[in-house]
Parts: structure tokens; sequence; C-alpha cells
């Protein structure tokens, strides 16, 4: 049962928080401009992966090599899946004809590897889904059930919640233990959404059930711990987090809610984010941070924040909250005007980074641009602006975009560009800055790796 007292705190908590200004941002900027060096970006690297590392998983941008992502030694074509939605939103779509036409005649998910349940949903189910939508294709629907049945053996587990691991050849699982995200944050909607393109409930049953199950096991104070045994059903660890190995579990409780209209899944998300607020929230710094804390006692552990965390502020947006998401987003965007390219965590308590290395990740120009979406404040855009900016001058390279070892040393890359950059922060800045009239601002979703599952008008 959802205790009211949490709502009531949190409303009285909203009003106050609403009131508070951002931080000021004044300097007057080219939106269509700097949407169209965007997309000229996304088209260099683009050439760059098709001529570098063309059909392999991710390129390695420094040393024009490139590495598999889903199981070692093979390829599955990652970052032409990731990037589909995205280069038909800018309009460039003879790059895009040629990733599906790589697809067409590449793309095969019978492979005598382990998959992780979790990266291979979100970024190729996710992918070819939304790649599908954009385009029409049928095959890219076809690929996507076919990946999605072959992770379906994961699910047969005493609780229903997956295992973390499927072989996609022998159908064979392994890993027991597995986290909120990957149990409800990376499966929800995107079988959900291929449940109703193809009529085929089991999908988004066994999806829903698994995050459901998981609520199920909150504690007395409506918290989850980060890690659970699938087969028992018991905690193995005792942190309660909003970041990973957590952090889309909420999310995607809102998500499939605003996609199934399950009511259950509303109550779920109401709930946890009520306990979140009356347990994790922090203002020690002046700014408002959620703490790590013990999910059956609410003792705090410690303040430090991965950089995924950022996404937070945004979902507070989508979830009602707008004064707690103004106010989270303070800290990050003084985070951003202290750091330049975010950490991979830090300690806001005395700005401590803990992991110096930043994996071109996305969360902040995510929040930026759902907050934009809600409020049409152009101080977000200005927040996303200098997210790409810092992102340019830091991160390209000779062959594309590389990820940092080190913020705080420059040159300091790590030769790797994720397959969630093509589909993730370079769709959030084109979105924001373009106006782009192949997307409804107005009526759409976005999925955790950015996918776009509703709002695309073809």
């Amino acid at each position: 049962m959802i205790d009211r007292r949490y709502f009531l705190a949190s409303a009285a908590a909203s009003a106050a928080l609403a009131a508070e200004p951002a931080l000021a941002r004044t300097e007057r900027v080219d939106w269509h401009a700097l949407a169209q060096d965007v997309r000229s970006e996304m088209a260099w690297a683009w050439a760059a992966y098709r001529k570098q590392a063309w059909g392999q998983d991710e390129i390695r941008p420094v040393s024009g090599t490139s590495k598999s992502f889903l199981i070692p030694g093979q390829t599955v074509g990652l970052s032409i899946v990731e990037a589909l939605d995205t280069l038909w939103l800018m309009g460039l779509d003879a790059e895009l004809e040629d990733g599906v036409r790589w697809i067409r005649q590449s793309l095969r998910f019978d492979l005598d590897g382990d998959a992780q349940v979790f990266e291979a949903t979100i970024r190729l189910v996710g992918g070819l889904l939304s790649g599908h939508l954009a385009t029409g294709e049928a095959k890219l629907l076809e690929l996507a059930h076919d990946l999605a049945t072959r992770m379906m053996p994961a699910f047969d587990t005493p609780t229903g919640m997956p295992m973390r691991y499927v072989n996609l050849h022998t159908g064979k699982t392994r890993d027991p233990l597995s986290f909120p995200a990957e149990i409800g944050g990376g499966l929800a909607p995107e079988f959900v959404t291929l449940s109703k393109l193809t009529g085929d409930k089991r999908f988004g049953e066994a999806a829903v059930n698994a995050m459901l199950t998981l609520y199920g096991k909150r504690s007395k104070i409506g918290l989850l711990a980060d890690t659970i045994d699938v087969t028992t059903g018991a905690w193995t660890t005792r942190i309660a987090t909003i970041g990973p190995p957590t952090d889309s579990y909420f999310e995607y409780l809102w998500d499939t809610w605003v996609l199934t209209g399950d009511k259950r899944l509303r109550d779920a998300y109401r709930s946890c984010t009520a306990a979140i607020l009356a347990h994790l929230t922090d203002r020690t710094t002046g700014d408002l941070w959620f703490a790590n804390v013990d999910f059956e006692t609410g003792e705090r552990l410690d303040l430090v924040q991965s950089e995924l965390s950022a996404f937070y502020p945004g979902l507070l947006r989508e979830g009602g909250k707008p004064g707690e998401a103004r106010a989270a987003m303070r800290g990050w965007e003084k985070a951003q005007d202290r750091f330049g390219v975010l950490p991979e965590a830090f300690d806001p308590g005395d700005w401590s980074i803990k992991s110096k290395g930043n994996a071109l990740r996305p969360e902040l120009a995510d929040s930026a641009f759902t907050l934009w979406l809600h409020d049409r404040d152009e101080h977000w855009r200005h927040v996303a602006r200098t997210h790409f900016l810092n992102m340019k001058r830091t991160s390209k390279v000779a062959h594309g975009y590389s990820g940092l070892s080190d913020v705080t040393t420059p040159g300091a890359w790590n030769d790797a560009c994720p397959g969630y950059w093509w589909s993730e922060q370079m769709k959030y800045y084109w979105l924001i800055f373009s106006d782009c009239p192949r997307f409804d601002y107005r009526d759409n979703y976005l999925s955790t790796e950015g996918n776009v599952f509703k709002g695309l008008k073809r």
C-alpha cells in the first residue's frame, strides 16, 4: 500500500522548490545553425564509421579499428542499428538506406554466444523497433521479433524475473544475480511495443510481470536494494540508489505506464518516487542530490553520484514533480560548469572525483531535453548546448568521437565510441535545437536508449 504521507510531504516540497530560479543563461544563440552543426558532426562521424568499421559493432575512433560488443568475436552491426532513427530524424536518408541495406543482407541472431538480455533489448530490439517505425521496413520488425524470441528462455525462472544472459543459439541461460535496471529497466517498453506491433502478447506480459514482481520485493519503507537473486527472490545487497544498477527501473515503471495505461505500473512508480523523496534526498550542499542509503533503514551510506544519475531530473519532471526536477537539475548544471565534461562518479559534498573517465555519457543532455519538452524554457537548450560543445571540444578525434579515460587531462581518449552515442545524445541535441519536422514534440516517447517508439511523423 502507498503511504499517503510521502505524497503530502512531496507535494509541499514541490511547491517550495518550484520557485527556485534556474542558473542564468543569457547568451543569444542561433539554434538552427547549432542544429545543423550537430547534423554535420553526425554525418561526418557516420562517414568515418562507414570507411573504417562498416558492419562492426563499434568503431575505435582514435585508431580507426573496431570491436565487438554483444558477443566477443562476432558482430551484429550495433552502431548501425542504434543510429537508424537518428539518421531518419536528421534527414540523412542516403546514410539510413545504406544502414538498412546492411541489416537486410547481413544481420542474423542465430549466434552461439551469450548475450546480455538487458543490453540486447534496449540497444538491438529497441533500435530495430524504432528503425521499423521510422522507415516501415518489415525486415527490422522481423529481426526484433527473432531476437526477442531467442531471449525468452531468460524468463523461465521461479520468480519470472529474467536471468542476465542467454545463449542466442541454444537458449541456455546463466547469471541469476541481477539488478533492478536489468530486470525492469531494460525490457518492458521494448517488449510491450513489440507485442503491439506483432500481436505476440507473451513479450509484454513477461516484462511487465517481472517489473511488478520486483516491486513486490521492496522494503517496509518502500525502497529497493540494487542486487537480487532471480531464482530465489532474495536481495543480496542493501544499497538503495537512483543510480546504477537500479536507475532505469524507475524510468521504465513510468514509461510502461505511459505506453500501456496499466495503473499498477503508475502506482508502483509513484510509490517508489515517494520513498526516494522521503529517504534519499540530501540538501547538505545547498542543492538537491540523492544519497545512497540502506534500503531497509534509510541510513545514509554516501553521497557519491554516478554520471548516469543525471537522467533523474528529467524523470521527475515527466512524473509530475517539476519543483524537485528543477532543483535536482541545478546541482548537475553546477557539476557541468565545474568539470566541463562530467566524470563517471564524483562527490558533490567536496566535488572530489571518484572515477575520472567519461564514456560519452548522454544523461545530462537527456534530462535537459526532457525538461525542455515539458517547460519550453530556453534555459534547458543552453544546458544542452554546453554539453554538446564540451563534447565536441574534448572528444572529437581522427575517426569520430571518443570517450575519455580522464576528464581532467586533455587528449586522454579511451578509443571507444559506444553504440548509444548514435542513438542518444546526437538525437537529443538534434531534437532540442532543430524543431525537427519529422518529430511530434507534443506527443512522443523515447526509451532509455533514446529510441523513438512514439512521435515519428512519417
